[in-house]
């Protein structure tokens, strides 16, 4: 049987945009804020500007970058087991972040998420099968903003045992978030032997690095923590309007990325990925849940996949204000898509309003459109058994299928059984339960789930650790105590 596959370009296509993107590298360059980084690309043959802060970056570098890229690698759950596998046409599903607004059951208006809010998801996505990693997809507001990074780890690390997709907000704090890491594996050396994140590295479109970003992305190397690149060109804004150019675009400061990351340090993982959008020109907004938007993805991870690259996206979100159909449309559409692209981990679940807003809600119903996806990518079996040639002939043309053994082996493994969020009642029994909404069941089955869920219990000792390095962090800038939960 084979794997169901989706590629939006041709090889030439994939050719052409790899070239545009080795031409852009060298001519305009990229931007870069970062002292270090200009240092390491003119030492290696790179023309570096320093008044323009602009280095122009000849192919051969990039090729050279390129052979020292591992081609995957693994992220670990608490006990050290390799859960999600970067690389290949595997593929993984984690929460999108990182949403400064949450929804509430019933609502119209998101708000402002504290602790509260972040440890019921992190716990809700703990335990959904479907979920392969956590993220930290919320922004607590009951936290001094500059730990608001840290702070998200340090309750990922105490409410999940499954890999954690992340990121800093700062220079000064991705080695706080290391350290909080390093409490949790045991060493330094642990952690790099078996990285239980991954941290999200964001160039600034058009083509170029922040201080903040470029030395993240540096520290991530040296650290031996894998990185994911993040590039976000708005096509028609801050990208060409044509979905092509912002592919060409994505490629650029994607490859600039690794070149620098690699310079840094051969071989230490890096993921090619990017959250790009086809601009709204009738509201100024960046849609996720565009067709467009998901096309400039598949392209895009077509082409990091041409590298031999683990890939990243964006994708299954949508735009929507509340949980409602065009949640849906949207994130069915996204998520199946982004699969048939073979794309290694695409974050997006429980996401809406622009990526800016999360629901738990959202979340327990991305769950069911995940499984149904993998259930797709396993394709139909063909062999002899499941033609069912001779099953076909025992029952006849009076018989029953359901009494036969054939089906007792084959029912559950070829039907994909959702949960109770997924109406398949009759209307009579539907109302009998009080002909709940998919977004009501959805509530319901996220209460229970959270209210029953105990995650992976880390030594008191590790706990103490965390605590204690979470709130050194924070009492510089005010925070006397950590927020209590219970």
């Amino acid at each position: 049987m084979e794997k169901l596959q989706l590629r939006i370009l041709s090889d030439r296509d994939v050719q052409r945009i790899r070239e545009e993107a080795y031409a852009l590298l060298e001519d305009p360059g990229v931007r870069i804020y970062d002292e270090e980084a200009l240092d390491i690309l003119e030492g290696t043959g790179a023309r570096v500007d320093r008044k323009k802060r602009t280095a122009r970056i000849p192919g051969d570098i990039v090729d050279r970058a390129l052979q020292t890229v591992p081609h995957s690698f693994y992220l670990h759950d608490f006990q050290g087991r390799p859960v999600v596998h970067y690389g290949d046409d595997d593929v993984h599903f984690d929460p999108g972040s990182a949403a400064i607004y949450i929804l509430d059951h019933g609502d119209v208006h998101s708000r402002k998420p504290i602790t509260h809010d972040l440890i019921a998801l992190l716990k809700l996505a703990d335990i959904l099968p479907e979920i392969d990693a956590v993220s930290t997809a919320l922004v607590c507001s009951d936290v001094p903003r500059e730990i608001a990074d840290l702070y998200r780890l340090y309750l990922a690390l105490r409410f999940s045992g499954k890999p954690i997709v992340t990121g800093a907000f700062a220079i000064e704090t991705l080695a706080t978030m290391h350290e909080l890491l390093v409490a949790v594996a045991g060493s330094a050396e642990a952690l790099r032997e078996k990285p239980r994140a991954v941290f999200d590295v964001c160039p600034s479109p058009p083509l170029l690095w922040s201080d903040i970003t470029c030395r993240n992305l540096i520290d991530c190397a040296r650290l031996g923590i894998p990185a994911e690149l993040v590039s976000m060109p708005l096509a028609g804004a801050t990208g060409p309007a044509t979905l092509a150019g912002s592919v060409v675009q994505h490629a650029t400061e994607s490859l600039s990325g690794v070149v620098i990351h690699q310079l840094t340090q051969p071989g230490s993982p890096i993921v090619w990925g990017g959250s790009p959008a086809a601009f709204d020109m009738r509201k100024g907004t960046p849609p996720m849940g565009a067709i467009e938007t998901m096309m400039i993805d598949m392209a895009y991870a077509q082409v990091g996949k041409s590298f031999g690259l683990p890939t990243h996206g964006y994708m299954g979100m949508s735009d929507a204000k509340v949980v409602d159909a065009q949640v849906g449309l949207e994130s069915a559409l996204g998520t199946l898509l982004a699969a048939l692209a073979g794309v290694n981990m695409i974050s997006g679940a429980g996401m809406l309003d622009f990526e800016s807003c999360q629901s738990l809600e959202k979340l327990v119903l991305d769950n069911e459109t995940i499984a149904m996806v993998r259930r797709f990518l396993r394709g139909i079996d063909t062999s002899a058994d499941s033609l069912g040639l001779e099953i076909i002939r025992q029952v006849g043309h009076r018989g029953n299928f359901l009494v036969t053994q054939h089906t007792l082996r084959h029912f559950q493994q070829e039907v994909y059984l959702p949960s109770p969020v997924i109406d398949r009642d009759f209307r009579q029994t539907w109302e009998g339960k009080g002909s709940l909404d998919a977004a009501a069941r959805a509530n319901r089955r996220a209460l229970d789930l959270i209210a029953t869920h105990q995650p992976p219990a880390l030594p008191p000792e590790v706990l103490s650790e965390l605590e204690r390095i979470a709130l050194q962090a924070g009492q510089p800038h005010g925070l006397e105590s950590l927020p209590t939960w219970e």
